[in-house]
């Protein structure tokens, strides 16, 4: 994918500007969309796996809000996961084409497999937004945060908590998300880019369905190889992992944890972070990607231009097709500092929530109450 990251800060910023302005939180009538399409507006939604809970937890439940709103809750969204199966996803979508839908958010499980069903979606006239990770095939258009700059993050943030005695000798794991997932492969270059050079890639792996077990049996495999009091740090693409990564550790006997990152800030990680077992964590604005990904829809159905045209100031290449409308979403790095500036003030989790009476203590101790 190429990237334009001052374009995606625009768009971003874009988007926000534009909702305060009421200009995207309008509803609007029928008369300002499409002759052919007014409220009753299908969406469907295919979302990858379930293993990262933002997608029932979040996406979902988002997006069909926001259609709602959108659409004076004439709108609906017909919604299918995959749960980690690309030929399950293929029959989902195929199943949304044949209930003729009227615009597709797909999220891939394997984005190269998909390209022939989003082919057989615009042969029957229906379009495909690209949601959280690039499809191949004729997308319409693409909606996801900046995934390089994810990684860069990250891997800013493990030379950061290695601190000045950092040494190019140090050993570090790299946990890499799914081969079939385009995003973990732009997540991993972002990585390598503030890595190489600074550290040692002692071992590196590519983990299948991004599947928590697979990471922990890739991590035993590391310590193994490695040594468990070699490890300087772990780069784990995501919370999920992130967890699979400290259970081997711990399994291995470690008792001081190395710096680890993740993605996601699912509530278990922000937990972890509290208590310093993990490092950091990448959070990213999931109401802010599925607001916008639903005003796209509904823009692209109804023929609003020039929404849609607000909406996806950036473009994107794919293997297959170039110059792909998009909106690439900004990120911030999640830390013991800023828990209650991200994820608290966005109103993702409350307090209560991150500090349960077994978290109690370490919350206090960061100040977060």
């Amino acid at each position: 994918m190429r990237r334009r990251i001052a374009m995606s800060v625009v768009a971003s910023s874009l988007t926000l500007s534009l909702a305060g302005c009421g200009v995207l939180g309008a509803t609007g009538d029928s008369a300002d969309a499409s002759p052919t399409k007014g409220n009753d507006v299908t969406v469907g939604l295919l979302l990858p796996e379930k293993a990262n809970t933002r997608y029932d937890k979040f996406d979902y439940p988002i997006i069909k809000e926001r259609v709602a709103a959108l659409t004076k809750n004439k709108g609906k969204v017909q919604y299918a996961n995959a749960d980690a199966s690309a030929t399950r996803q293929a029959g989902q979508l195929q199943q949304m084409i044949d209930d003729q839908v009227d615009v597709i958010l797909l999220d891939a499980v394997d984005a190269h497999a998909i390209a022939s069903s989003v082919e057989k979606a615009k042969e029957a006239g229906i379009p495909v937004i690209a949601y959280d990770r690039l499809a191949e095939g004729p997308i319409d258009a693409y909606i996801s945060f900046d995934n390089e700059l994810v990684g860069e993050v990250q891997g800013r943030s493990l030379l950061e908590a290695l601190g000045s005695g950092i040494d190019t000798s140090d050993k570090i794991v790299m946990m890499n998300g799914s081969p079939t997932d385009p995003n973990a492969k732009q997540f991993k270059q972002g990585a390598l880019s503030e890595l190489n050079g600074n550290v040692t890639i002692a071992e590196s792996f590519d983990t299948k369905d991004w599947k928590p077990e697979n990471a922990q049996a890739n991590m035993a495999e590391a310590i193994e190889a490695i040594g468990r009091d070699n490890i300087a740090a772990v780069y784990a693409a995501n919370d999920g992992m992130a967890g699979g990564v400290i259970e081997a550790l711990e399994a291995a006997g470690v008792t001081k944890l190395p710096p680890i990152t993740g993605q996601d800030a699912e509530l278990v990680a922000v937990q972890r972070i509290v208590t310093g077992e993990q490092y950091m964590s990448v959070y990213k604005s999931y109401p802010q990607e599925a607001e916008a990904a639903a005003e796209m829809a509904v823009a692209k159905v109804q023929g609003k231009d020039i929404q849609f045209d607000a909406l996806t100031r950036d473009r994107v290449d794919s293997p297959t097709d170039k110059d792909i409308p998009a909106q690439l979403v900004t990120v911030t790095a999640l830390t013991q500092e800023n828990i209650k500036d991200t994820v608290v003030a966005d109103g993702i989790y409350k307090v209560s929530e991150i500090c349960t009476a077994e978290y109690k203590a370490a919350c206090t101790a960061i100040g977060l109450k």
